[in-house]
C-alpha cells in the first residue's frame, strides 16, 4: 500500500493552484472525474484524458476500459511509451494493491529511462465501479518530478468514480 500511487509520486503539502474545471470522462458516459490544473493542458482523448505538466516532466494519462479491453488499453500504454523514447528496467518492477479514494488499486512501478534521462513509470488500475477500469499512466523525470508531487497529489485525491 506504501507504494501505491499517492506514496510514489507526490508530496504531503497541496499549494494553491489555479485548477482546471473537474473533468468527467469519457464525456459521453462519465465513468470518473478528475481536476487538472490549466497549466497541464488536459485533454480528453478517445479513451479517457491526458496532461502533461508545463515542463513536459510528467505526463499521465487515464484511460477507461471494461475488464475485457484492459491488456489492449495496457499494449497500447506500453506502445506509446516506446514512441515516446522511454525504455522500461523490467528489473525494477514494484507492484501494490491498495486502494485509491475508496476504489481498488494494483499499481506496477518501474525505473527506466527517456531522452532527458532517468525516470519513474507507473501503470495503476483502479476500478471505479463493477466492469469497468481506469488504467493510469504516469511517467515522471526523476529529480524533476518531485516539483510537481503537490499538484500531482491535488490532481490524485480529486479522482473519483463518476455518481
Amino acid at each position: 500500500m506504501k507504494k501505491l500511487i499517492t506514496a510514489a509520486f507526490f508530496a504531503a503539502f497541496l499549494p494553491a493552484v489555479s485548477y482546471a474545471a473537474t473533468l468527467d470522462f469519457p464525456s459521453d458516459e462519465p465513468v470518473a472525474s478528475i481536476t487538472i490544473p490549466d497549466s497541464w493542458g488536459p485533454k480528453e482523448t478517445d479513451s479517457g484524458i491526458e496532461a502533461n505538466a508545463g515542463d513536459d516532466a510528467i505526463y499521465l494519462s487515464i484511460d477507461v476500459t471494461d475488464e475485457e479491453g484492459t491488456q489492449e488499453v495496457i499494449d497500447a500504454c506500453v506502445e506509446f511509451l516506446k514512441k515516446s523514447g522511454v525504455t522500461v528496467d523490467l528489473a525494477t518492477q514494484k507492484e501494490s494493491n491498495g486502494e485509491l479514494n475508496g476504489m481498488k488499486a494494483t499499481s506496477l512501478d518501474w525505473d527506466g529511462k527517456d531522452n532527458d534521462g532517468d525516470v519513474s513509470i507507473s501503470l495503476t488500475f483502479v476500478s471505479p465501479k463493477p466492469g469497468k477500469i481506469l488504467v493510469i499512466t504516469y511517467w515522471g523525470t526523476k529529480g524533476m518530478q518531485e516539483q510537481h508531487g503537490p499538484e500531482l497529489q491535488a490532481m490524485i485525491t480529486s479522482l473519483k468514480a463518476a455518481e
